[in-house]
């Protein structure tokens, strides 16, 4: 018996099923994941490359849209490759240690996309309501103390998931009908009670959402006033662009996980599939937009884009 519950600390690998009930989609659904796969890789990697080439945009502004762009293929690389192994090779292995270090690094990059999109409100705010104060605000040393507390504060919220899943023990087979490896998916799995792990992985991060949500509406809610205040149509315009991007891409991160969250609490008449495919297009679209959006939005972007790839063109 001693053997049996040391050995159940330790399970074996897991099966990783993909989307039941769309088995017969999964070659289609794959290709789909796997352009936007592409898109994201892709359209992130220009981000980054132009940012750090170009001394324009070496703007706080940029940098926490690199931090971005840098978190996103991130998470982009935690799940899609496994998953596209899942449509197109049928149901894997995934050893549980791959499973945790899949689980951390997926709900890190999401706690990372909150806080910079926190960070990114409050550059705007002292750039529109403050803009001759902007660079002796946004000091080198203050940008490098939000860079620490953002990696810090992702870091603490989501590491201690690692730890309640690890004391738990798992004593049958390890069948996950899912793409990737999630906190409570994994602990619902195990042989014991897991009230803890359903308050932690349940509070703690819709509350972290929650608070940079309502910091970020403050930040927009000063940020409009002080627009709607300024003189000209002209200034007002370029206020509101300058922003433009950055709401879109608020939009895009927090419109699928409130949808998640109100399906997966009212939704029970809806397919567990569908559930899924969302829970799927969540983690692979937005890393993908994200860069398209800042792309078309951004004129400082649209521009070096344009000179960097279409030189002809530019002239």
């Amino acid at each position: 018996m001693a053997t049996f519950n040391l050995s159940s600390f330790k399970p074996g690998p897991l099966i990783l099923l993909g989307i039941p009930g769309l088995e017969e989609f999964h070659v289609w659904i794959g290709i789909l994941f796997f352009i936007i796969y592409l898109v994201a890789l892709a359209g992130n990697g220009v981000l980054l490359y132009l940012i750090s080439v170009e001394r324009s945009l070496h703007e706080p502004m940029f940098f926490f849209l690199s931090m971005l762009a840098a978190t996103d293929i991130i998470l982009s690389n935690t799940c899609v490759p496994k998953a596209l192994s899942i449509f197109w090779l049928g149901p894997q292995e995934i050893t549980f240690p791959a499973c945790l270090t899949q689980m951390f690094f997926l709900h890190y990059s999401f706690a990372m996309d909150s806080a910079i999109l926190l960070a990114m409100a409050f550059d705007r705010y002292v750039a529109i309501c403050f803009p001759l104060r902007y660079t002796t605000i946004l000091t080198r040393q203050i940008i490098t103390k939000i860079v620490m507390a953002t990696v810090s504060r992702s870091f603490c919220i989501i590491f201690p998931c690692v730890f309640l899943l690890k004391r738990l023990p798992f004593c049958r087979t390890l069948i996950i009908p899912h793409t990737y490896c999630e906190h409570i998916g994994v602990a619902q799995l195990a042989c014991a009670e897991i009230s803890i792990n359903i308050w932690y992985g349940f509070a703690v991060p819709v509350m972290t959402v929650t608070s940079d949500l309502i910091l970020i509406g403050i930040s927009y809610t000063l940020i409009l006033r002080a627009i709607f205040n300024l003189p000209s149509r002209d200034a007002r315009q370029k206020a509101l662009n300058t922003c433009g991007s950055h709401v879109c891409v608020i939009l895009i991160f927090y419109t699928p996980a409130l949808f998640s969250v109100l399906t997966h609490r009212f939704g029970h008449n809806i397919p567990r599939s569908f559930h899924i495919l969302a829970a799927n297009l969540y983690v692979a679209i937005p890393p993908a937009l994200n860069p398209i959006v800042y792309g078309v939005k951004t004129k400082q972007i649209r521009q070096k884009i344009i000179l960097s790839f279409f030189p002809k063109g530019s002239q």
